[in-house]
């Protein structure tokens, strides 16, 4: 499966050896992006009589000869690619013939080479005076390389010292010495890395300047050499930026933080990868294919090619387990959650990714050898660099999640939701940015190894409607975010409290309330219905089907239909409004909530009730524009009832002089007179006019004081009468009784004690007036000094058994 894969990112390959004029009908777009010059007779003579190119031109044709036929020259060029399914058959076919072909090829001339005891002497000669010039060549350059890198150590460890030398500002706080000395780190590995490819770039050009001026004709480089200059640059650049991240002689220069020794063994054996794969590919192949013939070095190619796949698919396997462990901890010490999700991603699978990307470097090279390295080094830059570029973006978005807008103090008075509001929107609104980020970054690391051409995709219909669509769910959700912040604001600003603006009645805030409810759901019904129908679907049988829907819950549901259009009514004709103190289906209690379907009510009790609108038949409330204190005070019959009125309104007059509840009445007190006469004695009304929902506290406190007074008075509160029979005997008479008999008279005042109760002095109140009205009623009454005279009363217990004294009127007859 991975050469498959491989093969179908390899698409278009060309020859391993082209022939200037001469190119298939396959090789066309490369022939029109690069064109070749024109083959001239001159030419045509001088390349067949090269021994080694006419063996090429020979097996092109052939390969040509047995490539499937082409489509029609009618055939419309912009029609669409073959399937994937396709395209991977085709590979995987085209591969496994070459690779036949070539090595049967290889046999043959091998076996050709030994029955004719060795090559010829022409060819014989040609080769060794190719290598000597290569070796020449290969000696300056490694020289000159070898005294660069000597002189450059000492550039590296002055490099290295002055990054390692701490850097503590004096007057800066630690978080901007922190952020120097990470410059001043960066700028050390920049430059060490930059002084490395400079040493690559001067020991290449010296190696062609030897080539040029080793030998006459002075200026002429043969093809091994230049394939020797250019192999030696591309494994230097490599082998650079391997150095750069392990700098095993310089631990302040490495790009990562590791030990010693783990640095040392993966920089020696990445090196050694790269110096097999870049020599082998880029020199030891096409030497071969020149001065050999094309099937042994491509034969060759593939022996070194496996050989250092299985090297590093080896080195990869024994430090699995290693690697991932460290990628664990490195997670656990992440500040920004989604790296660390990312690192034990990368953990769990870091082995297979490199033993892919080793398989596709051993395909690819073996489908396109000259383009190989290239392609790799392209897919590999474009990977890593759309990597960094979104996680430095991600980072960004992070750091701005994690801080908090802050509004200024009068925009959060007069809003005082809108920073909370935005402080949730924002945050949402990176989240999808990151992971629109996550998906381009995909997008591009797909197209760097040809598995999503996203050039084109995005050239295509397909892709600009895409891109479209997500531009415009963008505008219709910020669209709503927007109108909702508005209108939300907009009510809160009516709702607040602040200086110069009154406060907001009750159905003000119930009607608001309300208004923001619905509004919200119209903007989420829209928004949703908007951005489905961008995406594609057809909201119009959508619509029909909800109408439908709609029109079958209405039947089924007539009750939340009751509930619903009561609710608008009550709210259109003011019933009731948060705050209120109502009787609502039997409950008494506090509106708390009102919804467009149900009321919510706290009891006195502390329970909450929510009573749907369809059980509301009628609506007690007692916070309307005013209320009554309605006061029934039942005194005894023996009492004046005109006395009793006259202290009911002095009680009256002493509570308007409370600075608390005074205010809260609104007329004097009214006393329509005697309501009832019964058995158990006279009942007055009291009707005392106050301000919406201080009836209760009034009635609290007025009650305290009528007691007050009645007590002051000596006005009974009637007892329950009862009437006892003792019977009598045959003769007539009672038995006797033990009864307590007043041994005075008391004075003929008409104002005795009445029984149980205990005379005080009627005096002012002192002090300040409560702070609470509802705590009134707690107030103590003031004590007399000294008891009122005569209260006290000597009482004589009568002797059980013995009849008293009774006058002769009493006698029974």
């Amino acid at each position: 499966m991975a050469v498959l894969c491989a093969l179908f990112l390899s698409q278009g390959a060309q020859a391993a050896v082209a022939i200037p004029g001469l190119s298939s009908a396959a090789d066309k777009p490369a022939a029109e992006a690069a064109p070749a010059e024109a083959l001239t007779p001159a030419k045509l003579a001088d390349l067949l009589d090269d021994p080694a190119t006419r063996d090429k031109l020979i097996e092109q044709l052939r390969a040509q000869a047995a490539a499937p036929s082409q489509p029609a020259s009618g055939t419309d060029p912009a029609a669409a690619p073959p399937s994937l399914p396709t395209r991977i058959a085709t590979g995987a076919q085209d591969f496994l013939a070459t690779m036949g072909t070539n090595a049967q090829t290889a046999v043959d001339e091998l076996t050709a080479v030994v029955q004719n005891q060795g090559m010829a002497p022409e060819r014989r000669e040609r080769l060794i005076s190719t290598l000597v010039r290569l070796a020449i060549v290969a000696a300056a350059t490694l020289i000159v390389f070898g005294v660069l890198r000597a002189i450059a150590a000492f550039a590296y460890a002055r490099i290295d010292k002055w990054a390692a030398h701490p850097f503590l500002s004096a007057t800066g706080p630690l978080r901007s010495a922190a952020r120097a000395m990470f410059a001043r780190r960066t700028g050390a590995i920049v430059g060490a890395l930059l002084i490395d490819l400079a040493i690559v770039l001067l020991a290449g050009m010296a190696g062609y300047a030897t080539a040029m001026y080793a030998e006459k004709p002075y200026g002429s480089v043969t093809t091994a050499q230049s394939l020797f200059v250019n192999a030696f640059v591309a494994v230097g650049i490599t082998r650079a930026v391997i150095r750069g991240i392990f700098a095993t002689r310089y631990p302040t220069l490495r790009l990562f933080t590791m030990a010693d020794e783990t640095a040392q063994y993966w920089n020696v054996r990445l090196g050694h990868i790269a110096a097999v794969v870049g020599y082998g590919l880029l020199l030891v192949e096409p030497l071969a294919q020149s001065l050999l013939s094309p099937a042994l070095g491509e034969l060759l190619g593939l022996v070194i090619m496996v050989m250092a796949y299985i090297y590093a698919v080896r080195i990869i396997w024994r430090n699995r387990a290693l690697l991932r462990d460290h990628l664990k901890q490195r997670a656990e010490r992440a500040s920004i959650r989604s790296f660390g999700t990312a690192l034990r991603l990368l953990a769990r699978s870091w082995h297979f990714l490199a033993i892919g990307y080793f398989t596709v470097l051993l395909v690819v090279s073996q489908v396109d050898t000259q383009e190989a390295l290239p392609f790799m080094m392209h897919a590999t830059v474009q990977s890593v660099v759309a990597l960094v570029v979104g996680s430095l973006v991600i980072m960004l978005l992070a750091t701005m999640l994690a801080q908090r807008i802050r509004l200024p103090e009068d925009v959060r008075r007069k809003l005082p939701m809108l920073e909370a509001r935005v402080n949730a929107y924002v945050p949402a609104g990176l989240r999808g940015v990151g992971v629109l980020v996550r998906i381009v970054v995909a997008l591009f690391v797909l197209d760097a190894w040809r598995v999503f051409d996203l050039s084109r995709w995005i050239s295509s219909a397909a892709g600009a409607k895409a891109i479209g669509v997500v531009v415009h769910v963008a505008i219709v959700l910020l669209v709503a975010a927007v109108v909702w912040t508005l209108i939300a604001s907009i009510i809160e600003h009516r709702l607040s409290t602040h200086e110069g603006r009154s406060l907001p009645t009750a159905r003000e805030r119930t009607l608001l309330s309300l208004f923001r409810n619905a509004t919200l759901i119209v903007i989420i019904t829209m928004t949703v219905m908007v951005v489905l129908s961008q995406i594609g679907v057809d909201i119009g049988p959508l619509i029909a089907g909800a109408g439908v829907v709609g029109l079958a819950i209405g039947f089924g549901s007539q009750k939340l239909v009751q509930d619903i259009i009561t609710g608008i009514f009550i709210q259109l004709e003011n019933g009731m409004n948060q705050n209120d103190v109502v009787q609502v289906a039997g409950i008494f209690g506090t509106v708390e909530k009102i919804t467009i379907r149900s009321v919510g009510i706290r009891t006195l009790d502390g329970g909450y009730h929510l009573i749907p609108f369809s059980s509301v038949d009628v609506v007690s409330n007692h916070m309307r524009d005013f209320s009554y204190h309605l006061g029934e005070y039942t005194i005894s019959h023996r009492e004046s009832v005109d006395d009793a009125i006259q202290h009911l309104r002095q009680a009256f007059d002493e509570l308007m002089q409370d600075e608390l509840l005074a205010p809260e009445v609104l007329e004097d007190v009214s006393i329509p007179g005697v309501t009832a006469l019964n058995e158990k004695g006279a009942t007055i009304r009291v009707l005392i006019k106050t301000t919406p929902g201080m009836q209760w506290a009034v009635q609290r406190g007025y009650n305290r004081l009528v007691k007050k007074h009645f007590n002051a008075a000596g006005i009974e509160l009637p007892y329950p009468h009862t009437v006892l029979y003792f019977g009598q005997d045959k003769n007539g008479y009672a038995p006797p009784a033990n009864v307590f008999m007043q041994t005075e008279r008391a004075v003929n005042t008409h104002n005795a004690r009445a029984a149980g109760h205990t005379r005080r002095q009627l005096s002012k109140e002192q002090g300040e007036a409560s702070e609470d009205v509802l705590g009134n009623e707690l107030e103590r009454t003031t004590e007399a000094d000294d008891e009122v005279a005569g209260d006290a009363a000597a009482s004589k217990v009568v002797d059980a058994g013995q009849a008293p004294e009774v006058s002769e009127s009493k006698k029974p007859t």
